[in-house]
C-alpha cells in the first residue's frame, strides 16, 4: 500500500477507541456567565472519531470507556447507541452524592471578534479511575479489530488512563491492528498532571507503539518534546514549519508512517480558512484551502482525523485521504455539537469540488 500501513482484510471491527466520554454544556452565543439554558452535546475527543465514523463513513467501531450508572449515564449512553457506536464499558456506581461523575465541559460558541471559552468540571471523573487490567484485550482483539486509537485528552486525565492507553496500544500491535494518536496536547488538563516535562514522559510510553500521529507543530512540540522550528511560519496555513518537523518526529518515532493535522487561519470566530497536510512514508500530501462560514468549531479536528482514517483504512491514496479528512472536517464546523451529521456521499462531493449550490 501507498501508506505502509497493513490493515487486516477480515475483523468484527474497523475501529475502537479508547477514551472518556463527557457531556458538553453549551449555551450557544450567550456567555455562561449570562447563560439561562444549554444544549448537551455528548463528546470526548477519541468517541468523536468513533462516532464519525460510524454514522458519517457507515464503519463497525467501537468505544472502550467508563460508564456510570446514573442518568448522565444513561444520556450520554444512549447518544453512543444513536450514533452506532459499540460499547464496552467499566461501570461505576454512583452513590448519590459525589459521584464517580461523567465529566462536563462547558463550552460557549463565541462570536465575531468574541472567542469561544472552554473549561471544565472533571471532579471525581469515572474515566480518570480507569486502569491497566480494566479491558479483556486479548478477548476484544481475538475477534479481530483493524484500527485502534487513542489521544492526549484521555491520557491526560490521571496516570493509570495514561498506563491503560500503553497497554492497549500494546495489545494492539500484538494482534495486527493499525494504532493511531491524536496528540490533543491541552495545558490545563497538563498543568494538573505536572506539565510539559510530564505531558512528554506520558505520552512517549504510548506513541512507541504508534503508526499514525494526529497533531500541528505546538502538539509535537508540548507532547512529544519535538524542538519547534527555528523560523515561524508565514501563515497558519503554510505547512513548511509542520513538515520541517518531521525529521526529529520520524527519528524519535522510526516506526511512524503517516503523521497529519489540520491548518486553520482564525480570522474571527466564525470565519477560518482551512486546510489540511500528511506525511505518509516520506511524501507530503497538502488539501486545498477553503474559506469557512463556522456555527460551531468544537470537533472539527476530530472530524478531520475520522476522514482521513476512514480515506486510510478503506484503501484511498494518500492524496484522496487527506481530501476526505480535510472536507469532514470543514463540514462537521457547520452543524452544532461535536460529531458529524454529514453523510459519506456529502463529504466525497466537498473533497472532489462541490458546492454550497442548493440540492435540488
Amino acid at each position: 500500500m501507498s501508506h505502509g500501513l497493513n490493515i487486516r482484510k477480515d475483523a468484527e471491527l474497523d475501529f475502537l477507541s479508547l477514551g472518556a466520554l463527557i457531556h458538553r454544556l453549551d449555551p450557544g452565543i450567550i456567555p455562561f456567565r449570562k447563560a439561562t439554558e444549554c444544549k448537551i452535546h455528548v463528546s470526548g475527543g477519541e468517541f468523536n472519531v468513533a462516532a464519525n465514523l460510524s454514522d458519517c463513513f457507515r464503519l463497525n467501531t467501537a468505544i472502550a470507556s467508563a460508564m456510570v450508572d446514573y442518568p448522565i449515564g444513561d444520556l450520554i449512553a444512549e447518544r453512543v447507541r444513536a450514533m452506532g457506536v459499540k460499547p464496552i464499558y467499566k461501570h461505576f456506581k454512583h452513590d448519590g452524592v459525589h459521584g464517580p461523575n461523567m465529566a462536563a465541559v462547558y463550552s460557549d460558541q463565541g462570536h465575531g471578534v468574541r472567542p469561544p471559552v472552554v473549561f471544565y468540571n472533571r471532579s471525581n471523573e469515572a474515566g480518570a479511575q480507569l486502569k491497566p487490567g480494566d479491558f479483556d484485550w486479548k478477548a476484544i482483539f481475538a475477534k479481530g479489530v483493524k484500527w485502534v486509537h487513542c489521544g492526549g485528552l484521555f491520557a491526560a486525565l490521571s496516570p493509570t488512563t495514561a498506563a491503560l492507553a500503553a497497554e492497549m496500544m500494546k495489545e494492539a500491535k500484538a494482534a495486527g491492528a493499525v494504532t493511531s494518536f491524536d496528540l490533543n496536547y491541552r495545558a490545563k488538563l497538563w498543568n494538573i498532571q505536572g506539565g510539559d516535562e510530564k505531558a512528554v514522559e506520558t505520552i512517549g510510553r504510548i506513541v512507541e507503539n504508534v503508526d499514525v500521529l494526529v497533531g500541528n507543530e505546538e502538539d509535537l512540540q508540548m507532547g512529544l518534546g519535538v524542538p519547534g522550528p527555528e523560523v515561524a511560519a508565514k501563515s497558519k496555513l503554510d505547512p513548511s514549519v509542520f513538515l520541517g518537523m518531521i525529521e526529529k518526529v520520524t527519528k524519535k518515532l522510526p516506526q511512524a508512517k503517516v503523521v497529519a493535522t489540520t491548518l486553520r487561519e482564525v480570522h474571527s470566530t466564525n470565519h477560518h480558512s482551512w486546510s489540511a497536510v500528511a506525511w505518509v512514508e516520506g511524501k507530503t500530501y497538502t488539501a486545498p484551502t477553503v474559506e469557512l462560514d463556522v456555527v460551531d468549531r468544537v470537533g472539527g479536528g476530530d472530524g478531520f482525523a475520522a476522514g482521513f482514517i476512514y480515506g486510510l483504512l478503506t484503501g484511498e491514496p494518500p492524496e484522496e485521504a487527506i481530501k476526505l479528512g480535510w472536507a469532514h472536517g470543514a463540514l462537521l464546523t457547520t452543524f452544532p455539537g461535536d460529531t458529524s451529521m454529514s453523510t459519506v456521499e456529502q463529504v466525497r462531493a466537498f473533497a472532489k469540488g462541490g458546492s454550497a449550490r442548493i440540492q435540488r
